[in-house]
């Protein structure tokens, strides 16, 4: 059982920066890929980043490449994203997830536990 926690989001005006962070309960977190998702009022949960379990490998969806930065911290049983050069259109409430899997992390079905979401608000 992994429980996931979100912090970090908030208001930020277009330009600006913010740095999300997951922590994550449980001493198998090292174990576990871990991805960002947002969801957007009348969209769909979308993928933004993932990385894998050693972070040695990271993966970004084509709308955030360049502005964000996945990274984890398994001691500290955290992840992180790093998020500039914010758009009105980053809008939304971002989960963090836990895999199991190291292939298709761009894919939500991949993710077992979920965080209960952060909003981030881009303002222009």
């Amino acid at each position: 059982q992994v429980q996931l926690v979100e912090s970090g989001g908030g208001l930020v005006q277009a330009g600006g920066s913010l740095r999300l962070s997951c922590a994550a309960s449980g001493r198998t977190f090292s174990t576990y890929a871990m991805g960002w998702f947002r969801q957007a009022p009348g969209k769909e949960r979308e993928f933004v980043a993932a990385i894998s379990w050693s972070g040695s490998s990271t993966y970004y969806a084509d709308s955030v490449k360049g502005r964000f930065t996945i990274s984890r911290d398994n001691a500290k049983n955290t992840v992180y994203l790093e998020m500039n050069s914010l758009k009105p259109e980053d809008t939304a409430v971002y989960y963090c997830a836990a895999s199991q899997w190291n292939n298709g992390l761009e894919r939500a079905i991949k993710y077992r536990y979920w965080g209960q979401g952060t909003q981030v608000t881009v303002s222009s």
